[in-house]
């Protein structure tokens, strides 16, 4: 069962929890980020992207910047731009997008969780990416940002947590410049607190990483060895525990997340299309914008047109929770055998785009002739993702996008 705790959370004053809040680190690079803090000195970015308060060019991976992170971090302590509970808690956070709202639980999730099999995965991580987050967390000596997990939903914590929001207010409430709503309640009562923390060791077998796996795979790397490196460990350092948000999947939904393409491994469009009918039955759409309507169709942008392509009988194992998904179909039937690209990790001929960006900004980089050829994904679902995490499987690269991304700033988790 799932191990999750209250803790004293490191928090933004009321009157700047809005201008704090920020994006993931991974989300942007430095000149974005840059430009998303100018003129902003209380945003967390001063944090989590220090490089932005150094000279251009400064490599984002050097001592100095990892200096700088922790130099920032401790002048917002002292200005109290963040001040620390003092009682452990539980947090709720909730995010409005398109008039939907998911509400999350902000608590530590327990390393040794990821390690056993308790906390799943769905994604392989790059160790370049664990050593960079690594060195941030044990410079700061804090979580600065918090993964986020998901679980099957329980009856008794939606319970909680819909009492509190619809009786109490929220501590921060804002809509950030992006759109999307933002909601933060503090859970101040110690016999609620404690009720939450029993009822994930008692009802939730298991969590999931929906997205963060790199600040996961740190974080608990982090645990492991200062745990190793402390002869006095007893368990209960805060060193055991990283920063989460968890949802409980039936709020949750994944955004489809697409592929664009160089050229056509000098296949004329007529001959690519030829090719294609083997594996899909295809529609010309025309030139208006086609969204895959289901599991198994996709949509594809090639010469001013879109083309709906339904996967025929055959090129899909439905019994397989890895063959069934469509990036698996599109792998196996069209990139890896048409188009020559056999790793999707290194290849440079491909690109992914985030559903967030919506489908018109596939036909601008068609169109541009920056990229020959576009595949629009239907999305995988959440009953997908949990249970190819259930069944120790990993999802191919780029085949999930959350939205809205998790506000960093409003909520950190000391390792001191």
């Amino acid at each position: 069962m799932s191990i999750v705790k209250p803790f004293k959370g490191i928090r933004p004053n009321k009157s700047i929890a809005a201008k704090l809040s920020c994006l993931p680190y991974d989300v942007m690079n430095a000149s974005e980020a840059a430009q998303m803090a100018q003129g902003n000195e209380v945003s967390f970015l001063h944090i989590t992207r220090a490089e932005i308060d150094l000279p251009n060019g400064t490599d984002p991976h050097s001592k100095i910047v990892y200096d700088k992170s922790v130099s920032n971090f401790n002048e917002f302590l002292n200005k109290k731009w963040l001040v620390q509970d003092r009682e452990p808690k539980f947090y709720i956070y909730a995010q409005t997008m398109d008039g939907r709202t998911q509400y999350g639980i902000a608590g530590a999730a327990f390393c040794e969780d990821y390690q056993n099999g308790i906390i799943k995965k769905h994604e392989l991580t790059r160790p370049d990416k664990e050593d960079d987050r690594m060195v941030h967390i044990n410079t700061i000596d804090a979580n600065a940002e918090p993964v986020f997990l998901s679980y099957r939903a329980v009856p008794e914590i939606d319970a909680i947590v819909k009492n509190i929001v619809e009786n109490t207010t929220p501590e921060y409430d804002f809509v950030s410049s992006d759109g999307f709503g933002h909601k933060f309640w503090v859970i101040d009562n110690k016999q609620t607190n404690a009720k939450i923390e029993t009822l994930f060791k008692e009802k939730v077998p298991y969590l999931y990483v929906a997205d963060g796996h790199h600040r996961t795979a740190a974080a608990v790397r982090v645990g492991l060895e200062r745990k190793a490196a402390n002869p006095n460990h007893n368990g209960t350092e805060d060193y055991n525990y990283f920063l989460a948000v968890i949802f409980p999947d039936n709020q949750l939904k994944i955004m489809d997340y697409n592929r664009v393409v160089k050229d056509l491994n000098g296949y004329s469009d007529d001959e690519f299309l030829q090719k294609l009918s083997i594996a899909f039955d295809i529609e010309n759409m025309g030139a208006n914008i086609y969204k895959p309507q289901k599991l198994h169709q996709m949509s594809m942008y090639l010469g001013g047109n879109w083309y709906k392509l339904d996967a025929k009988q055959g090129t899909f194992d439905n019994s397989d929770p890895i063959g069934v998904l469509d990036v698996t179909i599109l792998t196996h039937q069209v990139l890896e055998p048409l188009l020559n690209i056999t790793d999707l990790r290194t290849s440079r001929r491909i690109d992914f785009v985030g559903g967030i960006r919506g489908l018109g900004e596939l036909k601008k980089r068609v169109d541009s002739g920056e990229m020959k050829v576009a595949f629009a994904m239907y999305a995988v679902s959440m009953d997908q993702l949990l249970n190819i995490a259930d069944t120790g499987n990993i999802m191919p690269p780029k085949t999930t996008w959350f939205e809205p991304k998790l506000r960093s700033g409003l909520v950190i988790h000391s390792l001191k």
